[in-house]
């Protein structure tokens, strides 16, 4: 289409452009400038009208999807756990995708997608792999069928990492009075300082199954005779936990006008972990392991029946607290028989 040529009005420029059967205006300082801008402003409306018809895809950035689906949903979880973690990935997108966030979501191919993962399998486990492919995924889904930018989702075209073999690691007697030493705590010791914290939520981990994340979120009116209410656990939903004579004395141990059980962030607890674990070389050592030991010995010494424990422990699916948390040994297993 040819461009028009500007007219001079006054000190400036002025343009019109037509395309079917509407009009667009300019003003510029110079005649260049106004030409300039026509061309562009026609090839734009060329090009929308190609997206209008189907012909020509817009522009959307790999990125700017991120972006979109923080905002439209991650902001909008109602799970904290949850939002927290799409705002993790939300923050570190771009150095885990570098070039390919710069990439058209309609360009990314399965084989974009295929190299990035073996690549992210080099730097960190097969489950954390699987659960980003799974919030990729979800994202790409939400363009599909909530913004209706995409016929298809490529991460469904891509072959995900196989699942590691549940950890069964349980926690010698040694590996406990270990931790106990680095953190600077002793059986039946008032916690002070942030260290004993972190030694405290241990030993009471171990006594009641409960995960990291609820036992640094307990409050001190969450606490009844005989049991732990979380009002909102991992899966949604709230329960009790009975607890031990050991769990109650670890109770009785906190002296603080603090709100929480435990007078300290996540962030700065989970550091504080990590760093006296590895200090003693206990790198193997993951706190969601007391989990596996607590129920265990739950089994073991309680002799409690899978559908009790399950309540306990807040597991819906009886397999996965069988399958993964339930680790007893040669012994364990001689000794349920026999009896």
């Amino acid at each position: 289409m040819k461009i028009p040529k500007p007219r001079k009005r006054g000190e400036t420029y002025t343009i019109t452009v037509s395309y079917q059967n509407r009009r667009y205006y300019c003003t510029r300082d110079t005649a260049s400038e106004c030409e300039q801008w026509a061309a562009l402003k026609l090839l734009e409306l060329k090009a929308q009208t190609k997206i209008e018809n189907g012909e020509l895809k817009p522009k959307f950035l790999f990125r700017d999807l991120n972006t979109k689906y923080y905002q439209d949903v991650g902001q909008r979880n109602p799970s904290k756990s949850s939002r927290e973690w799409i705002k993790g990935q939300y923050n570190n997108f771009e150095m885990k995708f570098a070039a390919l966030a710069q990439k058209s979501i309609y360009d990314i191919s399965p084989k974009d997608l295929t190299l990035w993962r073996n690549k992210r399998l080099t730097e960190v486990g097969e489950n954390t792999v699987l659960k980003e492919i799974s919030h990729y995924s979800a994202m790409f889904t939400f363009a599909q069928k909530e913004l209706f930018l995409l016929n298809e989702n490529p991460w469904m075209q891509i072959t995900k990492p196989k699942k590691p073999r549940s950890r069964d690691r349980r926690i010698h007697p040694s590996e406990i009075e270990l931790i106990l030493k680095v953190l600077d705590y002793e059986y039946g010791r008032q916690p002070v300082l942030s260290q004993h914290f972190v030694a405290w939520g241990f030993l009471f981990a171990i006594e009641t199954a409960m995960r990291r994340g609820e036992i640094l979120a307990m409050e001190k009116k969450e606490i009844f005779d005989g049991h732990v209410h979380i009002p909102k656990s991992k899966n949604g939903d709230a329960r009790n936990v009975p607890l031990s004579e050991e769990a109650k004395a670890l109770l009785e141990l906190i002296k603080h006008d603090g709100r929480k059980i435990i007078p300290q962030s996540e962030n700065a607890f989970r550091l504080m972990w990590e760093k006296r674990k590895k200090a003693i070389g206990l790198n193997d050592l993951h706190f969601h392991d007391t989990r596996h030991e607590a129920i265990t010995r739950m089994v073991r010494v309680r002799k409690l029946k899978v559908e009790t424990l399950a309540k306990i422990t807040g597991h819906k699916k009886i397999d996965v607290l069988v399958n993964t948390y339930y680790n007893p040994n040669a012994e364990d297993l001689i000794e349920a028989f026999n009896r």
